[in-house]
């Protein structure tokens, strides 16, 4: 099978991932493999292809935004109407495993397990035309989103899902978002839907006027005070000034969910910005209950995608336009 594969982590300017032709995977007990038809290429993959993002194996194929066609099943894939079968349209995002045993499983948990796994980090992803993936982390795609519209979904989707609930805002609130791209343009259609009102920060001219369009009722730069204290904000830009601002933005009691898996840093900053019991929380990874419930919300609002796509060979076209910030919503990987 084709394979794009980072050996060595360097600057995208220079290529990092390489074509190969690797062996395609066997579905082992427990195990499904599946054609790839759609992966999202997500910053989180630019960050480990430059070494901002430590790499748990190499080489390894990355890519966690994967729409697929179930190919070959292993053993004791589950039972009844719930088994998988060879022809299923399946999902396949960021948690590839976990143990499952663990104090932190078994609270529901999962996306902080010890032993957790993950799809394009520790486990090859779908930057290739084949992928295995435990049957029992694949997910169910709505059939309202055809596979490049549902690739984006995938973790964009689903972690904005989840870092518009740590942020705490109410139906009806005021949340701020930091940063405009592909997470960011469908968590403001999940906040809106529930009746939100909501203010977006960005460098990007075009992007400010997409937020106008999506219903943002205030569009600023990051350096900007909202008009007035907000609910709560989520960050998804990867800097610690951004994350200073939006808690600047927030009320008293306010919270500001960092949506990333690497910030630059964190900036010294006056304790009377976190005073009044403002809460600062990072957003790791997410449940299988999160991409269940988000999937079957995308379905119902119904979430809208904006995606560019790119042979699967021009991946790292792909990431440098990720990193220039000339993708128009998400970029997404055929094959």
């Amino acid at each position: 099978m084709r394979a794009m594969m980072l050996e060595r982590p360097e600057r995208v300017a220079a290529g990092p991932l390489v074509l190969r032709e690797i062996a395609r995977p066997e579905p082992t007990r427990g195990m499904l493999v599946a054609r790839v038809r759609a992966c999202g290429v997500c910053r989180t993959d630019l960050q480990l292809c430059e070494g901002d993002l430590e790499a748990h194996v190499l080489p390894i194929v990355p890519g966690h935004q994967i729409v697929g066609t179930v190919e070959s099943v292993g053993e004791q894939v589950g039972e009844g109407t719930d088994a998988w079968k060879p022809g299923d349209r399946v999902g396949i995002a960021w948690l590839g495993g976990a143990c499952g045993v663990c104090a932190l499983c078994r609270s529901g948990r999962e996306n902080l397990c010890e032993n957790a796994r993950f799809t394009g980090w520790d486990l090859n992803g779908g930057y290739a035309t084949h992928i295995a993936v435990r049957a029992d982390f694949a997910l169910r795609l709505p059939p309202g989103f055809d596979d490049l519209a549902a690739a984006p979904l995938l973790c964009g989707g689903v972690i904005g899902y989840r870092s518009f609930r740590r942020s705490c805002v109410k139906p009806g609130g005021t949340l701020g978002l930091y940063g405009f791209g592909a997470s960011a343009l469908i968590t403001i259609q999940i906040a809106r839907h529930f009746g939100c009102r909501v203010f977006v920060a960005t460098r990007s001219q075009r992007d400010r006027e997409r937020a106008r369009q999506l219903g943002a009722e205030w569009v600023g730069g990051y350096d900007e005070r909202p008009p007035e204290p907000l609910d709560g904000a989520i960050t998804f830009a990867p800097s610690g000034d951004v994350v200073a601002s939006a808690l600047r933005a927030v009320g008293r009691g306010g919270t500001v969910a960092i949506n990333a898996i690497h910030l630059d840093r964190l900036p010294e900053m006056p304790y009377a910005d976190l005073w009044w019991e403002r809460s600062l929380v990072s957003v790791a990874n997410f449940t299988r209950d999160d991409a269940r419930r988000f999937l079957q919300l995308a379905a119902q609002i119904p979430v809208r995608t904006t995606f560019e796509t790119h042979p699967l060979e021009q991946a790292n076209a792909a990431l440098q336009r990720l990193e220039s910030g000339l993708v128009d919503g998400a970029a997404v990987l055929v094959t």
